[in-house]
């Protein structure tokens, strides 16, 4: 089994797949502070809590925004699983042309997501990341990653309103009735909610254009997708799975021939 993790700045996610089944999914918390065996005991705790052994697992794949913490999950994998981990880097195959000015600046986790939106919804495709940060990447109608745009995570936005003003409250990320609020909490709520709908809705419609394709498929993943994608018709599929599913396809691309 192939044991897949998408460490990102404020989850880890990870999955345990049986070929193309995936058997489980489970998160933690990214803590950039925990040594080796802490991460060692909380993943494989998760393992025995559902009745799973960590002898199953004969490889790993890793994707990581978060390099400080590199080296600790990789002596996590050698320690608990004896195994010792790939890693989505410059140099792995992916199976994909990325057209970019500087391919070794690109994430993982855009490139894993690049790698499965195209296997799994075809091209020309639009994906988005809702998470710490909101990526979207386009996979062009020849299959190569084409770029995409970074904008703030709705939550990291939303803090960064309240912390950087005087008198703006802390407030619940939830639907207000109305675009028009009539106090304070309801037009911070729908001024992050329904302006970020906005400016998913606008970037879709220009990505659209540019790359000629209004059939363009339309793939949300990350924390924030499901609730979106509930006030927008813009996007064509919620996979939560995404960044996960890339892992396990980059991992069969470069142990083919073994």
């Amino acid at each position: 089994m192939i044991f897949t993790m998408d460490v990102g700045n404020t989850n880890i996610k990870m999955g345990l797949f049986n070929g193309k089944e995936l058997i489980k999914y489970w998160r933690l918390s990214t803590n950039r502070t925990s040594t080796s065996d802490e991460y060692g005991i909380l993943v494989t705790s998760l393992f025995h809590t559902d009745g799973l052994s960590r002898n199953l697992v004969n490889g790993i794949m890793i994707s990581s925004v978060v390099p400080t913490i590199n080296f600790t999950i990789e002596h996590m994998c050698n320690d608990y699983f004896g195994i010792a981990p790939m890693f989505v880097m410059p140099g792995i195959k992916t199976g994909m042309n990325i057209i970019y000015d500087n391919p070794q600046a690109l994430g993982s986790d855009r490139i894993c997501n690049a790698v499965a939106a195209h296997a799994y919804y075809g091209a020309p495709c639009i994906y988005i990341d809702f998470g710490t940060a909101t990526t979207f990447g386009v996979v062009n109608e020849k299959g190569s990653f084409a770029g995409g745009c970074i904008c703030p995570g709705i939550k990291i936005a939303s803090e960064a309103l309240v912390h950087g003003t005087s008198k703006l409250p802390n407030f619940e990320l939830v639907w207000p009735e109305n675009v028009i609020g009539r106090n304070t909490i309801t037009n911070l709520q729908s001024g992050m909610l329904y302006g970020f709908v906005g400016q998913v809705e606008y970037l879709i419609k220009r990505m659209k254009q540019e790359l000629k394709r209004e059939d363009a498929v339309v793939v949300a993943t990350g924390g924030m997708a499901r609730m979106i994608a509930e006030q927008t018709k813009t996007i064509d599929y919620i996979d939560g799975l995404l960044t996960l599913k890339g892992l396990r396809l980059i991992y069969e691309r470069n142990t083919e021939k073994e």
